[in-house]
């Protein structure tokens, strides 16, 4: 669950220290670009918009008399900050929140570059408390909440705002927070998501699972990918529309529409949203390899098996998340737990 941040809470930075405004930023930066890009489901925008209210908390420092803790402060000017950002804006899903039959592996690829898709954040960019609650099918389902909802369930859900505080920093009544919250918790109860339904910390078997992985992409080892995923398990690829379910589909798909043989599909263990994920590289002609897609994967619960991969194409996010641009001729893959 991320922090819990209320007006009751005692207040650990004072009126007087909103002068030292590098020291504040570096204070509240991550927590605060957790909060925005759950709203957003930008990293870019999520960047953006702390900047913002940072600008604007500059701007009202002044006025700041210590009623809440400052972090209480800014976590309600970045709200209305996300808030007026989002006004006629398009929400960004995935693929499988389009509402969509589910692809074929035959089926030609589909992209559409104009839907501004839900975007992987790298775990570094938050705080480690906050990681639980941006997995990546939560934060989705928040994008097919209208905005205000969306930031009712943020505030009260995840951040543990009363309703009256919660009011209080959007504007609003008692009474309209807890109908927009009942609201919100009946469309993430369709999609079986609460901030709470997250995965625990990775298991032995789950850290084999990862190097098998690796190392079958490596191999383009087709069966044992196959193996690796669970019967039902699902994938989609921003910006493409497709979106497939089954094992068994999954693999006919990276069989037959994944340019790279044996040895052509070098993975980089990293971490977004929270979860375990792997930058893909494509050999070149010359013989080294440059980005191909960033893999965010759900792991099951119960067993050491993917049941769910978000393949990210686009070279930003391996920025993003600190991959190289390019790896040499000679590069082999190490284990993901190493």
């Amino acid at each position: 669950m991320g922090t819990a941040v209320t007006d009751t809470e005692q207040a650990t930075t004072t009126p007087d220290e909103l002068a030292d405004f590098d020291a504040l930023t570096g204070r509240y930066q991550r927590e605060l670009m957790a909060h925005c890009y759950r709203m957003s489901g930008s990293v870019h925008e999520a960047e953006d918009l702390v900047q913002e209210t940072f600008l604007r908390a500059w701007k009202a420092s002044a006025s700041f008399q210590g009623r809440s803790s400052v972090r209480t402060w800014l976590y309600k000017i970045a709200t209305n900050v996300c808030l007026t950002n989002l006004e006629g804006r398009p929400r960004r899903p995935l693929p499988a929140g389009l509402g969509t039959a589910d692809s074929l592996a035959g089926d030609a690829l589909e992209q559409d570059a104009e839907v501004p898709w839900l975007e992987p954040i790298p775990d570094a960019a938050v705080e480690v408390a906050e990681r639980d609650t941006i997995r990546l099918a939560f934060v989705a389902a928040l994008q097919h909440l209208p905005a205000r909802q969306r930031a009712v369930l943020i505030l009260r859900d995840v951040l543990r705002w009363t309703a009256a505080e919660t009011a209080t920093a959007l504007d609003t009544t008692t009474a309209a927070v807890n109908s927009a919250l009942q609201r919100a918790h009946a469309q993430l109860g369709e999609r079986g998501l609460t901030p709470d339904t997250v995965s625990p910390e990775l298991t032995v078997e789950q850290r084999a699972l990862l190097d098998a992985y690796l190392e079958a992409f490596w191999a383009k080892d087709i069966d044992r990918i196959v193996k690796l995923l669970t019967y039902d398990a699902t994938w989609d690829m921003p910006p493409f529309l497709n979106h497939y379910r089954g094992a068994a589909t999954i693999g006919e798909l990276i069989g037959s529409k994944c340019p790279g043989g044996v040895e052509d599909m070098p993975m980089i263990a990293t971490m977004a949203n929270g979860q375990p994920a792997f930058g893909l590289y494509m050999r070149q002609r010359d013989g080294h390899f440059v980005p191909f897609h960033v893999q965010v994967l759900e792991l099951d619960g119960d067993r050491a098996a993917v049941r769910h991969v978000t393949a990210f194409f686009g070279a930003e996010h391996f920025t993003r998340l600190g991959l190289p641009d390019r790896l040499p001729a000679d590069y082999r893959p190490l284990p993901a737990a190493s």
